[in-house]
């Protein structure tokens, strides 16, 4: 089975039942480098390279019942240098 959402394709999809927890992933689960929460509660998982290897979706059965699906906002990296620059500003 594979997930799309937006201009992701999840391959690896794990469904816990006990607590309505979606876990996808691009591959075998690993460890990410970076991870962010989104306004809905969800949680999204990058490699060293910014990209997005998970995503985890908190009450996913809940919500999908309650709304008819499942939103998710891809929280905004900002980059080290990015950020250096503006600081120094």
């Amino acid at each position: 089975m594979t997930i799309t959402i937006g201009t992701v394709t999840f391959d690896h999809v794990d469904y816990d039942t006990d607590d309505d927890v979606l876990y996808l992933s691009l591959g075998e689960p690993r460890e990410p480098a970076d991870s962010y929460g989104t306004p809905e509660g969800h949680n999204v998982r990058y490699d060293d390279q910014g990209q997005i290897i998970a995503l985890t979706l908190v009450n996913a059965k809940w919500l999908l019942e309650r709304d008819g699906e499942v939103r998710v906002t891809i929280p905004n990296r900002v980059s080290a240098d990015t950020l250096s620059l503006a600081l120094a500003a």
